[in-house]
């Protein structure tokens, strides 16, 4: 038992004073874990060969990651993906493993183990590139979407590579096939006997068991799931909720461990069943902490288990190995972004972030070792280029900063993909959208915000809000906006042109869309009222206003007189210009246009004409408040 706490004690210990000091430096909680790994294991000694066996348990928490991975991919979310997922994240998949492979087979190695080191090199980082992206603010732009879509590709590709390294085994595979064409399980004197349902089973038996387990996986997450959630809702206890969220995980990887699939498999399924389940969220909150702890502890068990000496005694061999992957994954990347249509700083971004090896890798390594795939000295090598490809990747973001300050933002981003839809489309982003965003989103209603202005959009970004960067004048755009559903379009953009032609194009595609058009002056507030614009907002009417009305108060007015003359101006300079605008004439000057100017100096006077009669009436109602009155005078009562 003491050596248990002991234990504890150093693997706890070194995750939380390594993790913190990691996610400070801007290197994420992965490498913070493999630098635990790495000081108490290779470097100091703390932990020995029970590393390997705690790394067994430890195991379990990829199998709740990739539990949680299914819950986050909705069928119908993953269908609309499908055009990257198959299109960008298969060809990086496919081309990296075969190019890979073809290396490994020139190197000597058998055409199996060649095949599973480019299956487990093909994958990249999530945790370190999600991390970085997210801090960067990149995560909305056209090449962190890019990114995104390939992580998650490689994410679900990691369950049919689990399914597949079995069948590379080279010698010592676990499984064969007997002569009568039953299936025979292996055992040496490392393993010992397990549970299992198909074991001397023909090949049919093995199938039709198979597919029975998978089927009764999804059946009970579309049907016994809710029943069970109710039965321990009536409990209210919140630790019961913990309980049956475990038990569902441990359940379903017990299962397909006992038909000869991979646990993570079973598992994943379960979560794209209960993806659009109203249990989803409750299922993460409750296996998160868990499935933190034990990534994380498998991670510095990997880096308690790395093998430096190779780097020492072989330092040439293991950095040409890692260049190489870092070089074959940038080259592969580089072709996609261009046969994808990137450009500059996305096309960079793409390439540089997803050139290391990955997290995963580990997790096939460890898998593989146990199914024969890899000889223990190559297992070692591998482990040590994944573990110093993922060192080098702050360094590969350097890059990337380094040669997006030397590319020019307008010429070389790329518009971004407008890939949701809202209430209100707003374009432009300005200091005047921001504010129409700022107040519409407080009030609970969604917006889409669309400018051509990439620093803008970029800010927007940093300070939280979603923001994508476009000319909001196409209508491929508007139409991904959801213009034909939007209930409102706001325009706030800076140029009067652009403007106007957004307000046109917006009135004839939706005749019944209510459009708020910013003016920067009273003759383009005539061109927006003529394109079609409902409400036009002079971009400094309001704000002059309130100045104007400050003003006021100070020179003598109370605050309920300059608001009175703040309002009947402003209703008065509405009309005026509603009037106006019927008078004027494109292309003509207003002091040219008589009929305008004739009609401008009625109205003029007719304000002022207001203003004055305004002053009398409140004067007269001054000195009626002032006069004293007679005894039984009650006139004021019965006029009130």
């Amino acid at each position: 038992m003491e050596t248990f706490l002991l234990q504890a004690t150093i693997y706890l210990g070194a995750a939380v004073i390594a993790v913190p000091f990691a996610a400070r430096l801007g290197l994420g909680s992965v490498l913070g874990y493999l630098a635990a790994g790495i000081v108490i294991g290779p470097l100091t000694g703390l932990v020995g060969t029970e590393a390997k066996d705690i790394q067994h348990f430890a195991e379990f928490g990829v199998v709740m990651m990739l539990f949680l991975i299914g819950l986050e991919l909705e069928p119908r979310a993953l269908w609309d993906m499908r055009g990257r997922l198959i299109g960008l994240g298969g060809l990086q998949i496919t081309l990296t493993t075969a190019i890979v492979t073809g290396a490994g087979m020139f190197l000597g190695y058998p055409i199996q183990t060649s095949l599973a080191i480019g299956l487990i090199m093909a994958l990249s980082s999530t945790a370190i590139v999600l991390q970085t992206l997210s801090e960067k603010g990149l995560m909305q732009t056209g090449g962190g979407r890019s990114v995104f879509s390939v992580l998650l590709t490689q994410d679900i590709a990691v369950i049919p590579m689990l399914a597949l390294l079995p069948l590379l085994a080279v010698a010592g595979n676990k499984l064969s096939i007997a002569p009568d064409g039953s299936l025979v399980r292996n055992l040496t004197e490392d393993h010992h006997a397990t549970l299992s349902l198909v074991d001397g089973l023909p090949g049919w038996g093995v199938t039709l068991v198979t597919i029975a387990a998978v089927a009764a996986v999804i059946l009970t997450g579309v049907y016994l799931t809710r029943p069970v959630f109710r039965y321990i809702h009536h409990a209210k206890l919140r630790e019961m909720y913990t309980a049956l969220a475990l038990l569902m995980v441990t359940a379903i990887a017990v299962l397909m461990g006992t038909v000869g699939l991979s646990p993570a498999l079973g598992t994943f399924l379960a979560g794209v069943v209960l993806a659009n389940s109203e249990f989803r969220h409750e299922l993460e909150s409750d296996l998160e902490p868990f499935k933190g702890l034990l990534l994380g502890l498998f991670f510095i068990t990997v880096g308690a288990g790395i093998n430096f000496a190779l780097l020492t005694s072989q330092p040439a061999r293991v950095a040409s190995y890692v260049i190489g992957i870092i070089v074959i994954k940038g080259a592969v990347l580089y072709a996609l972004s261009y046969l994808f249509k990137m450009r500059g700083k996305d096309r960079w971004l793409f390439t540089l972030g997803l050139a290391q090896a990955g997290e995963f890798g580990f997790v096939l390594i460890s898998f593989s070792d146990q199914q024969g795939v890899l000889p223990g000295n190559l297992s070692e090598m591998l482990l040590l280029v994944i573990a110093l490809s993922m060192l080098v990747t702050p360094a590969l973001f350097i890059g990337y900063d380094w040669l997006s300050r030397r590319m020019d933002d307008s010429e070389e981003h790329e518009h971004d993909e407008v890939n949701e839809q809202g209430a209100v489309i707003i374009a432009g982003i300005g200091r005047f959208g921001q504010m129409a965003n700022r107040l519409i989103q407080s009030a609970g209603f969604s917006t889409v915000v669309i400018d051509n202005d990439l620093p803008a959009v970029q800010m927007m970004r940093k300070f939280g809000y979603r923001g994508f960067f476009g000319d909001p004048t196409r209508p491929d755009l508007l139409a991904a906006a959801g213009i034909d559903d939007a209930r409102v379009m706001l325009v706030a953009i800076d140029d009067k042109d652009m403007a106007t032609r957004l307000v046109a194009y917006a009135r004839k595609v939706r005749p019944d869309l209510h459009i708020i058009a910013r003016a920067r002056d009273r003759v383009h507030t005539y061109e927006l009222y003529a394109a079609g614009a409902d409400d036009i907002v002079r971009e400094m009417f309001d704000s002059s206003l309130r100045a104007g009305r400050y003003a006021l108060e100070n020179l003598g007015l109370t605050e309920f007189e300059a608001a009175e003359a703040e309002t009947l101006f402003y209703h008065s300079d509405r009309k005026m210009v509603r009037d106006l605008a019927k008078l004027w004439k494109p292309g003509v000057p207003i002091a040219d246009n008589a009929d305008y100017v004739t009609r401008a100096r009625q109205l003029n006077n007719d304000l002022e004409t207001a203003f004055a009669s305004r002053a009398q009436n409140r004067e007269a109602e001054e000195k009626e408040r002032l006069q004293p009155r007679r005894p039984g005078d009650t006139s004021a009562s019965n006029n009130n």
